[in-house]
């Protein structure tokens, strides 16, 4: 499985890929069949302190699953994102499993 992470306007420093990499490798346990994983992250255009955006996007045979989150930092982004990527893939297992 490849993550592949991409920032706009900005780089990433090896702390953050870091993380970002050990966080999303545990959506293997969920889901075996992962191909690739892209993340998109970006600082939103806002006066919010909840600026910073993660776009996850997990390709798996058939439907990719798309998660956006946006929060104070990108480490607390990617957690967020990658919860609910984690509740995704379990949905999808289940429902292959039925069928």
């Amino acid at each position: 499985m490849k993550v592949d992470i991409q920032a706009v306007n900005f780089n990433v420093d090896r702390k953050l890929v870091d993380f970002i990499n050990i966080r999303l490798e545990k959506l293997e346990q969920y889901f075996d069949k992962i191909v690739d994983i892209d993340v998109n992250l970006r600082v939103e255009n806002t006066s919010d302190k909840e600026n910073k955006s993660a776009d996850i996007i997990v390709k798996i045979p058939g439907d990719d699953i798309v998660v956006k989150k946006t929060a104070k930092s990108f480490e607390e982004a990617v957690d967020l994102a990658g919860d609910a990527a984690e509740r995704l893939l379990v949905k999808r297992k289940e429902k292959m499993k039925s069928h």
